[in-house]
């Protein structure tokens, strides 16, 4: 079966008078599940690391659920309410899919997330109970999850940006006070997803080689710029960084403040607390130096500004970052602020390479500097990308 979707090029001045009066209730509902989905992704692997033991129903999973049930139950309403129920102005201001149906973008992302969310539980019960208790990462049942979480999370976004692109931010401060941040979280919440599925480059012990550097000039770039591209804000990347910082740093802090004991032989490292999960990488702080730079050389070449914003981005990421991989290796960072104590049940305590740079990951001289020069053609790739993906959110309004 075929879809399509069309556009009406037509506004109607009745959607766009309601849009401006009031934000949506499935936009509020769309953030708070991208927000679950972040929470009980953080939590699902400190219960890995704490607990072992993996179910269905684990208390993790159904807060990325509950996530996946209130992205597509309020955004289905609003579909539906639309396409059934709405005047031809609304209609004549929504995306048309099927024929039948009438939504938003953010609105139909999040229920196509939803669906794939909750299609993949059964399916990774079956996975489970056939091949074993995560026998991969990567498996078929969470790829799929993946898939729609990132749905949910970009759905989210594009919510924010259409109600605030069709919203005379002027006339109303205390709406756009509350789009400002509604926007910055969405996006900050995304990040979390994304450093996730990358997470695995960034253990400290591998923060002074260049691959970690190339993993984060191929991915942050293109969110972060493309987010401070299309915010209407000045300060839309830095928002981004710090919704990521605060909840990835939260988790940290939190976490361990709850009992939890391992279920799952073998048992290396006797634990009686949840072991957290990464503090955050320090992007707020590249992430200021590009809402400066887009803010100012917007309007240039877009090839030109990748190379200034690639620089930019290793400049104040690379070394700040390679200097706080050796603080975070000291006896300073094992207390609660920065949850350097956590190690899975799983893993040997006494490993020579838990709190020191794993030899094989360490790059000096000529490798050095050749992988940095690799890691700012990535960048520079990521930011083009990032410039126009940006580019087309900014015009986002439906």
């Amino acid at each position: 079966m075929s879809s399509t979707i069309s556009l009406n090029p037509v506004y109607s001045r009745e959607r766009v008078e309601s849009e401006t009066t009031r934000i949506p209730t499935y936009v509020y509902a769309s953030v708070f599940s991208s927000l679950c989905i972040a929470v009980g992704l953080i939590w699902d692997i400190s219960w890995h690391m704490s607990v072992g033991r993996d179910g269905l129903l684990s208390p993790p999973h159904l807060v990325m659920y509950l996530g996946a049930v209130v992205a597509g139950v309020f955004s289905g309403i609003r579909v539906l309410k639309t396409s059934f129920w709405g005047s031809a102005g609304e209609k004549g201001a929504s995306i048309k899919f099927w024929g039948i149906f009438h939504g938003s973008l953010g609105a139909m992302f999040c229920i196509w997330g939803a669906f794939a969310m909750l299609t993949s539980a059964p399916f990774d019960d079956w996975w489970h109970n056939t091949y074993g208790l995560d026998v991969k990462i990567l498996s078929p049942p969470h790829l799929v999850l993946g898939l729609g979480m990132i749905m949910i999370q970009f759905g989210a976004i594009v919510s924010v940006l259409a109600t605030q692109n069709n919203f005379n931010l002027s006339e109303n401060p205390a709406m756009k006070s509350r789009l400002r941040w509604l926007f910055g979280l969405s996006a900050g919440f995304l990040l979390v997803m994304a450093y996730i599925m990358v997470s695995e480059f960034f253990f400290t012990n591998k923060m002074h080689g260049t691959t970690a550097y190339k993993v984060a000039a191929m991915i942050f770039p293109l969110l972060i710029i493309s987010i401070s591209y299309a915010s209407p804000y000045k300060w839309g990347g830095t928002m981004m960084a710090l919704a990521y910082s605060l909840l990835m740093a939260a988790m940290v802090w939190v976490l361990p403040l709850f009992s939890a004991e391992p279920r799952l032989s073998p048992i290396y490292n006797h634990i009686t607390n949840y072991q957290p999960f990464h503090f955050p990488l320090l992007l707020i702080v590249p992430a200021i130096a590009i809402d400066l730079m887009v803010a100012k050389w917007k309007v240039i070449n877009p090839w030109i500004l990748s190379v200034v914003l690639s620089v930019g981005f290793l400049v104040f990421f690379v070394p700040v970052q390679w200097v706080f991989a050796d603080f975070l290796h000291t006896e300073a960072a094992r207390g609660w602020f920065f949850g350097r104590f956590s190690w899975p049940y799983s893993s040997n305590p006494d490993w020579e390479y838990r709190f020191a740079f794993y030899p094989g990951s360490i790059d000096t001289g000529w490798v050095l500097v050749k992988g940095l020069g690799i890691a700012l053609l990535f960048g520079i790739l990521s930011s083009r990308i990032g410039l126009a993906f940006g580019r087309w959110m900014s015009q986002v309004k439906r």
